[in-house]
């Protein structure tokens, strides 16, 4: 059975963002399942695909706001207000619909295709409706940016963020009410789209790894506690400016926090003992120098994949209860409270007394779990006969 994988960016191998990383194990899963999977979308300028024989590559785009001119930004909002469409989903209108058609029949003969999130499928939604489908919804989009716009710091961007809101809410609608079968990353987004049933949807427990990580033997640390993300993703922006208002005041003078990955400007911390690195060039060798990782989403849905990782990893963590959604399983050696001295004293406690535990097993329970839901979603695709994809 073939498939067509339809995505903002194509995998480039490089697994920068928790969207790539997920990407690659829902991609994966499939394969392991038996179907042929050939993707279509968008690169990153100077990021050629990963696997080119089996992706269909629309062109090369940035669709960062963050580094977008002002004129960029504006010309992406009159557009998306002209044709009715999101923002998100206007960034990736660089080619028309019929060149996408084009693109797709040129893929030759496949059965079915996994729309993956919201913002392709809701740019191209008129050419992606002549085979059955299965939606792959990495959050409730809606939800997500109703809270942006309650976090907004101007009148403009909170109209901007509402306006995203309600043309999220009907888009996810449609695409979940046209779709054969529904996967989301955690288990609330499935109410949240309408789609709780069993028939009709099930979570895809993620890995952030082919493999199990190898017990690498004792850690260096290099700091009380590391975290690392995009910062310049709203939902992301909001946890840390929790941490940094709320969490950081009750932390001792000495306590050293250091911070990875892209920061918006205007992100500045009193903390003496807190360090802004930018981009590493290892993200796993940054977290595992850390003696204890905080796990702080405030906001937001679907998975955290730091969470995920930190997990995999089986280091010491702490974190809000809004980090842990979409994981059933929760290591011994993580500490879950949402109020913030609480969360301070659990990190001071943590790095006094540095607790590893083994990441394997819970990395095989996400991997069974994640080919369980893929396999019952491909059933119900109508691409499963006899036990063999056909």
């Amino acid at each position: 059975m073939h498939l067509l994988f339809a995505t903002s960016i194509v995998p480039d191998g490089a697994l920068a963002s928790g969207y790539e990383i997920a990407n690659a194990a829902i991609i994966e899963a499939l394969r392991r399942a038996g179907a042929r999977v050939t993707v279509i979308g968008f690169s990153w300028p100077g990021k050629p695909a990963a696997d080119p024989e089996n992706t269909i590559v629309l062109g090369a785009i940035d669709v960062r706001t963050e580094s977008a001119s002002a004129l960029q930004k504006l010309a992406w909002v009159g557009k998306a207000m002209r044709m009715g469409l999101t923002f998100a989903s206007i960034k990736l209108r660089v080619v028309s619909a019929a060149d996408v058609h084009a693109a797709i029949e040129h893929a030759g003969p496949f059965d079915g295709y996994v729309l993956n999130s919201v913002q392709f499928a809701g740019a191209f939604e008129s050419v992606l409706g002549d085979r059955p489908s299965i939606f792959v919804a990495h959050n409730a989009e809606h939800r997500s940016a109703e809270e942006n716009a309650a976090a907004a710091g101007s009148v403009l961007q909170r109209w901007l963020f509402r306006r995203e809101a309600r043309l999220l809410e009907v888009m996810e609608k449609r695409l979940c009410r046209a779709a054969r079968f529904v996967f989301t990353l955690a288990e609330e987004d499935r109410g949240a789209l309408g789609v709780a049933s069993d028939d009709r949807s099930a979570v895809l427990p993620l890995v952030t790894r082919a493999a199990a990580p190898a017990n690498k033997g004792p850690r260096r640390i290099d700091c009380d506690a590391a975290l690392i993300g995009t910062w310049t993703w709203q939902p992301n922006r909001i946890g840390l400016d929790w941490f940094l208002t709320k969490v950081l005041p009750h932390l001792r003078p000495d306590f050293r926090i250091r911070i990875a990955g892209n920061m918006p400007s205007g992100v500045t911390s009193t903390h003496p003992g807190i360090q802004f690195v930018g981009r590493v060039p290892d993200a796993q060798a940054f977290v595992r120098g850390g003696a204890v990782v905080p796990l702080i989403s405030t906001a937001g849905s679907g998975v955290q994949l730091k969470t995920i990782e930190t997990f995999e990893l089986g280091l010491p963590s702490v974190a809000t209860s809004r980090s842990l959604r979409g994981i059933g399983y929760r290591p011994q050696n993580c500490v879950v409270t949402d109020d913030p001295v609480a969360f301070a004293s659990a990190l001071e406690a943590a790095a006094a007394d540095v607790r590893d535990v083994d990441g394997s097993a819970f990395h095989r329970r996400q991997v069974r779990a994640l080919d369980a839901a893929v396999r019952l979603g491909l059933e119900k695709l109508g691409v499963v006969r006899q036990g063999v994809a056909a």
